[in-house]
């Protein structure tokens, strides 16, 4: 749902580049709450894996593919303020290095793409977790539901982008028919692709996924102790010891009296259970990355992504610009010069995955060590 540059007129593109702006800085704000020493790799992580399975166009439709859109995932793994930011990051590199959805339209996709599907989705899952019962299916249940409504939310939002702003004259009636029919088809892979995702974090590290928080932690088992009264809170006293034979020394010491032992509470407080490394995990993501942009990417489907069969259909692409950086390196996701099909694009997502790696975490760090910088100030 890559918005080009031309679909979109000038004062419309501004106008969602300052939303697109606001939301980025209240984002990096809401992250510092989300964030900690473990999950700020890991949110870089789950920006580089959105970008490589952005690259794994399915085909929905005769003539029609879909891609993830990462906002429902983003959202759910490391949560909704670092969520948006994954995503933002994940459109700038494309943008940048990759040609892919216009810089003057970046704004309409950040808002569209980023905003709109994370906002969305994480309401949806938030609702979906407290009204049913705390289990780990429901996260990947919740998790299923929430991509799926986030996909056709997104459409509708660029229709209401493109009514408020479109270039062609197309009608707005046929438009939201066609963006939502496709793109509800597309959110069936959005959500099959979210939900084994966080299915599979959650099976082995519930502790890394953020929506999870209160929801997969098992009980605390207390088991009763044998002095423990009948009624919580009372108090026992310790059975006084058998006496022992008189002796000189015992006749002069001094009398002890038992302590009394108060009971161990029926409801104690948790004791916080040591944090485990996560490194496991992000090596694991990280193969997963390469292995879906650098080989699983060559057999995905060359047909027109949603908006582009759409807006071909409907006329909506009569305006569109040639991208600014269309003359990259790596435009279209292919290595220049390098002529070997599989080489080039399996090349191009390496690179695609390793420089979106970098720039995620480098931001989510520095956001990390403001909130720690913070936190010292204020002891």
């Amino acid at each position: 749902m890559h918005v080009p540059d031309g679909f979109i007129d000038a004062p419309v593109s501004v106008a969602t580049g300052v939303v697109a702006a606001g939301a980025v800085a209240v984002s990096l704000r809401g992250a510092r709450r989300e964030l900690d020493e473990r999950t700020a790799p890991l949110a870089g992580l789950v920006a580089a894996f959105i970008f490589a399975v952005q690259m794994l166009n399915f085909p929905v439709a005769a003539g029609t593919s879909g891609h993830l859109l990462g906002g429902a995932l983003a959202a759910i793994l490391v949560g909704p303020y670092t969520g948006v930011l994954c995503v933002s990051v994940v459109l700038l590199m494309q943008g940048v290095l990759f040609a892919d959805g216009g810089l003057t339209a970046l704004g309409v996709n950040i808002t569209d793409m980023a905003v709109v599907t994370t906002v969305v989705a994480y309401a949806i899952f938030r609702t979906i977790v407290k009204l049913a019962p705390h289990r780990r299916r429901t996260v990947t249940v919740a998790s299923f539901v929430a991509a799926l409504i986030s996909v056709p939310a997104a459409a509708i939002a660029f229709t209401a982008i493109y009514a408020l702003g479109g270039t062609a004259d197309v009608s707005i009636g046929k438009v939201f028919t066609a963006m939502v029919g496709v793109h509800v088809l597309i959110g069936i892979g959005e959500a099959a692709i979210t939900a084994l995702t966080v299915g599979a974090v959650v099976a082995v590290r519930p502790d890394l996924v953020y929506g999870a928080r209160g929801v997969t932690a098992r009980p605390l088992e207390i088991r009763d102790s044998p002095l423990a009264p009948a009624a919580p809170g009372a108090v026992a006293r310790a059975e006084a010891p058998a006496a022992e034979p008189a002796t000189a020394e015992s006749t002069t010491a001094e009398p002890t009296t038992a302590e009394p032992t108060v009971a161990t509470s029926r409801t104690p407080e948790p004791v916080a259970a040591p944090r485990r490394s996560a490194r496991h995990v992000w090596w694991a993501g990280l193969a997963a990355a390469l292995l879906c942009a650098g080989v699983v990417s060559f057999y995905a489907s060359a047909s027109p992504d949603g908006l582009e069969k759409v807006a071909h259909d409907k006329g909506i692409d009569q305006k569109a610009e040639d991208h600014a950086a269309k003359d990259s390196p790596l435009a279209d996701y292919g290595v220049k010069d390098i002529s070997d099909a599989r080489i080039s694009g399996g090349l191009a997502g390496v690179i695609g995955v390793g420089a979106t790696l970098a720039v995620g975490s480098g931001v989510f760090i520095v956001v990390r060590r403001r909130r720690a910088t913070a936190e010292s100030g204020r002891v």
